[in-house]
């Protein structure tokens, strides 16, 4: 566990050092910093530490200053000789607060709470995500279509492209081969990923490794180039260009 000590004694920060050590192992002392300045700096240039001690009275100011200048997201254990701070000190992401001089108990009850917390919320972290993972909406992998008087299964990956065209939805695939679906349009764009495909216009269901160019259009609009190619222009609306231009990027 990565930590760091503010304390502006040089005495008290390495007897705290000495007490931190004999809590127990994994746990590395980063640095030891004695002002709020020299925090500032060193926090604004170093990777964030898991957990903090700090004094609440440093050489150069109240230590809450320090909250004013920069983001201190980890856990905060602070350690001061005055009790009248507790309030301010809780305000923030404290979760102890030590009276010195700092008494070995309180100390390994502190980092107690914190392990405690930690696999709270690693826990709940883990659980969310699995969570998450199972709530995710299931795409469709293919779609099967017919071929004479066969049928046959295109992966959704090898489809370049839907596109409506005299009340039919078509559907190429990178091999230039077209197929005629029963299904709407917008019926499509439910089904598939919207990460790897965009809605260009009420025509066009592109997959975005169809896409080959795309180039400026008169009124602010955009011209999309697909592979395999087609015999009409591909337009995205003024309105529509930002969404797009979103997507490409994400």
């Amino acid at each position: 566990m990565r930590t760091l000590i503010i304390e502006d004694e040089k005495p008290a920060a390495d007897k705290l050092k000495k007490a931190i050590e004999k809590a127990g192992v994994g746990i590395e002392i980063i640095a030891q910093l004695d002002s709020v300045q020299s925090a500032i700096q060193w926090l604004r240039t170093q990777e964030q530490p898991e957990l903090v001690f700090m004094d609440i009275e440093l050489s150069d100011g109240l230590c809450f200053k320090i909250f004013e200048t920069v983001s201190v997201p980890c856990p905060i254990i602070f350690t001061t000789a005055y009790d009248e701070y507790w309030q301010e000190a809780f305000e923030l992401n404290s979760i102890d607060y030590l009276l010195k001089p700092v008494k070995q108990e309180k100390l390994e009850a502190a980092l107690k709470k914190y392990d405690t917390l930690k696999q709270y919320f690693a826990s709940n972290f883990q659980q969310l995500m699995q969570t998450k993972q199972t709530n995710l909406p299931a795409y469709k992998k293919r779609f099967l279509v017919k071929r004479g008087t066969d049928y046959i299964s295109v992966k959704t990956e090898d489809i370049s492209y839907f596109y409506a065209t005299h009340k039919l939805v078509c559907m190429v695939n990178k091999k230039a081969e077209k197929f005629i679906l029963d299904i709407s349009l917008s019926d499509i764009e439910k089904q598939i990923d919207p990460v790897s495909f965009y809605r260009i216009n009420r025509k066009y269901l592109v997959n975005m490794s169809a896409i080959k160019r795309i180039k400026s259009y008169p009124k602010s609009k955009l011209e999309v180039e697909v592979d395999p190619p087609v015999n009409d222009e591909i337009i995205i609306s003024q309105e529509n260009v930002a969404a797009f231009k979103d997507w490409m990027g994400s």
